[in-house]
């Protein structure tokens, strides 16, 4: 995984305490944990937790494209967001199938 700096570019100066536990904690230390969770199963546990919580967001988007990154494909992703639907919720689903639907369709 690549060395992440969202945080610090986006929030670095209103927030840099924020913007280090993003870039160096959660992507530089739980990321990074390859030994223990591969990067294919963080994308897909993060994709679920965003679209279970409602974040139907650019930060899901750029998560369905770090997933497709680290090996989901088309179908997987599509599979997952079907089995999310009957426990998230229908419109959630939805709105998490146009940003999968773009970014696989790049």
């Amino acid at each position: 995984m690549k060395k992440q700096t969202a945080g610090r570019e986006q929030l670095g100066d209103f927030a840099p305490k924020f913007a280090e536990l993003n870039d160096d904690v959660l992507f530089g230390e739980v990321w990074a944990r390859e030994d223990k969770l591969s990067l294919r199963d963080r994308s897909l546990i993060t994709v679920t937790s965003l679209i279970a919580s409602g974040i139907t967001d650019s930060s899901l988007k750029f998560h369905i494209m770090e997933a497709k990154n680290n090996g989901l494909t088309k179908q997987e992703i599509s599979e997952a967001i079907t089995h999310i639907a009957f426990y998230a919720g229908w419109p959630k689903a939805w709105a998490a199938f146009r940003l999968a639907k773009e970014v696989y369709d790049e």
